[in-house]
């Protein structure tokens, strides 16, 4: 059961409540290399599309990324990175009333994304790329992610290593001037891990609750998945959707999602064993 209590996150665009229900964060890659080949490369029309089904099939958060993580990704500079973001963003700002999260390591990008309308900072390097990021969230008063996105240390237990590094990452933060209660934490699967470290740390994902913080999981088509059920990234919609409902069920708090209805369905279902049932049953016969 997923007993534990966190106030809710106050963003400009509604409060996220971690307590009745899985956060569910779409995906929407604007970039042209996307590891799981989505990506819009500029076409804003199509961004705005997916944007509000995503939003009709169950997201929460809506997640926009303009530079690839993937392994081996070409790494692009601010200026290119907002000329990706901006267009899309706006257009979907003026779509759909959700919580926009912008994925992005860059001061720049992440100031300029919240000056058009973004209401959450998502770091994949942690604030421990560009110093100035973390200014940037203090100062705007923004929620924040904090991913893990190391190798874990040799010779030393995964999820302590993960421990240490997310506590530091988060005092860094703290000492920045971000409100403790701003931030949630994502331990970072496939990031410097390999998809044995993965499933671990899946199996043990409530021993990061000692850091008190709401947990992102992104799971999503990732290799873990492929290696377990030899598929491709496109084809890998039950395999995310098992994590998703293991992820909750050890405690994770929002999980990031290309295929929204599926594991929108699967988060509501898994919600009301470890959360909280719905008060009146649900029906499927519009006649009833």
């Amino acid at each position: 059961m997923n007993a534990r209590r966190f106030p809710p996150i106050a963003t400009n665009s509604g409060t996220l409540e971690w307590n009745e229900r899985t956060q569910i964060m779409a995906i929407i890659n604007l970039t042209p290399d996307s590891f799981s080949g989505d990506g819009i490369d500029g076409q804003v029309e199509l961004a705005v599309q997916r944007a509000l089904q995503a939003e009709a099939d169950g997201a929460t958060i809506l997640d926009l990324g303009a530079e690839s993580t993937r392994p081996g990704h070409h790494q692009i500079t601010a200026s290119e990175e907002i000329e990706r973001l901006l267009p899309a963003l706006k257009a979907i700002r003026a779509a759909s009333t959700l919580p926009i999260s912008v994925d992005t390591s860059k001061a720049m990008v992440a100031r300029v994304a919240l000056e058009e309308g973004a209401d959450i900072i998502n770091d994949v390097r942690g604030f421990m790329s560009d110093p100035g990021i973390a200014d940037v969230a203090a100062l705007e008063l923004v929620p924040v992610i904090l991913m893990h996105d190391l190798a874990p240390e040799p010779g030393v237990d995964i999820v302590a290593s993960i421990l240490r590094e997310l506590s530091r990452r988060i005092d860094h933060a703290i000492a920045k001037g971000v409100a403790y209660d701003n931030i949630v934490i994502d331990p970072g699967f496939g990031f410097g891990k390999d998809w044995r470290q993965n499933l671990e740390l899946l199996r043990r994902l409530n021993e990061l609750q000692a850091l008190g913080r709401p947990i992102l999981v992104g799971l999503s088509r990732k290799r873990t998945i492929g290696a377990v059920l030899g598929t491709p990234e496109d084809d890998r919609v039950e395999g995310t959707a098992a994590t998703t409902v293991m992820a909750i069920e050890r405690g994770a708090d929002i999980v990031r999602v290309h295929d929204v209805l599926a594991n929108a369905r699967a988060a509501q279902m898994t919600d009301a064993v470890v959360r909280n049932p719905p008060i009146n049953p649900n029906s499927w016969n519009p006649a009833e």
